[in-house]
């Protein structure tokens, strides 16, 4: 008998971090990371993609798609044009999660305008989903293939990065940032009880959290199944214990107070990670691709069936099969 074919596939790749620059490292000196060649390895991964048959649904880039060092060397917009350029050879939507390195080139209004924001117009709690109004982020869903459904989370809606240093929101989370931080480098975890208050994660605010509430409970009530994403590990399972959403809890506590979410992507650490949690949800922290040689690489496809997703990784991706 022939095995039933999947509902749907997507493709899944996280932290290019292109630069038109030299190899380099990390903050700590120890790990290279291969900035032009990261571009290299993109387009691989999108020629994988495009030749996938049936075709895909849509590719998840989970964040920094460009390194930050292009703010300093004037290039940022070069960089995010050949890298918008080479995804969109696809055939199939792109959805894009907004990452710190996204942050230190581009301010969330500029990003807003850019080819980085594949929020649909109205989207949100709107299209398709009983719920209330979207909140002032770049959170959304939207629905590949009954009975699933995709929630894109906006990690960096508590953050001092990319924000106005006169609004509301960056003092907001400055003084969050300042009271479980006290280092005078706001970057390092150093001492810290909890080490994922640092500036290069960010968190969510509540008007998000009771918006992705409000969509999971119409997700419970259809019978729907929900993958989340966003740039930021929600499991210290699926981490280092430092690259974490700093509100990380009031999400899970979000998803666990639901029957719906099976799996939670994520990018940031580099290393990846993953872990199935207390109440059977999978996650799945994704190797980058700027730490990845140029004889390897680092993406996937996932392909979804009524009780599993099974991750077809490239490179340093492992497969995983991950049943709910």
């Amino acid at each position: 008998m022939e095995a039933a074919p999947p509902l749907f596939a997507f493709g899944v790749i996280a932290d290019i971090q292109y630069a038109d620059a030299e190899d380099g490292y990390d903050f700590d000196g120890c790990r290279r990371r291969y900035y032009r060649q990261s571009l290299s390895l993109l387009r691989a991964a999108v020629a994988a993609w495009a030749a996938e048959r049936p075709p895909l649904a849509f590719v998840l880039q989970l964040g920094d798609s460009i390194d930050g060092r292009n703010a300093g060397s004037g290039q940022a917009e070069g960089a995010l044009e050949r890298v918008l350029a080479a995804l969109g050879r696809l055939p199939v939507p792109v959805h894009h999660a907004w990452g710190n390195h996204e942050l230190y080139n581009f301010s969330r209004a500029r990003l807003a305008r850019s080819g980085l924001n594949s929020r649909p117009a109205g989207a949100g709690a709107g299209a398709g989903a009983g719920a209330g109004a979207a909140p002032p982020c770049q959170a959304y869903h939207f629905s590949p293939a009954a009975p699933f459904r995709v929630v894109v989370l906006d990690a960096y809606d508590l953050s001092t990065l990319g924000r106005d240093p006169g609004s509301p929101r960056y003092r907001e989370s400055l003084q969050l940032l300042r009271e479980k931080n006290p280092n005078d480098n706001l970057n390092s975890p150093a001492g810290l009880q909890e080490p994922q208050f640092v500036e290069f994660n960010g968190g969510f605010s509540q008007a998000q959290l009771d918006w992705f509430n409000e969509v999971l409970k119409f997700s419970d009530e259809n019978q729907e199944k929900v993958v989340v994403t966003g740039h930021l590990p929600i499991h210290p399972g699926a981490s280092n214990g430092v690259c974490l959403a700093w509100n990380y809890r009031d999400a899970l506590s979000v998803i666990h107070s639901h029957r719906c979410v099976v799996c939670c992507l994520a990018g940031h650490l580099h290393d990846g990670g993953y872990c199935l949690d207390s109440h059977g949800v999978h996650h799945l922290t994704l190797e980058g691709v700027i730490e990845t040689p140029p004889e390897s690489n680092a993406f996937g496809t996932i392909y979804v069936y009524e009780d599993k997703m099974i991750l077809k990784g490239r490179g340093r991706i492992s497969d995983r099969v991950m049943h709910f």
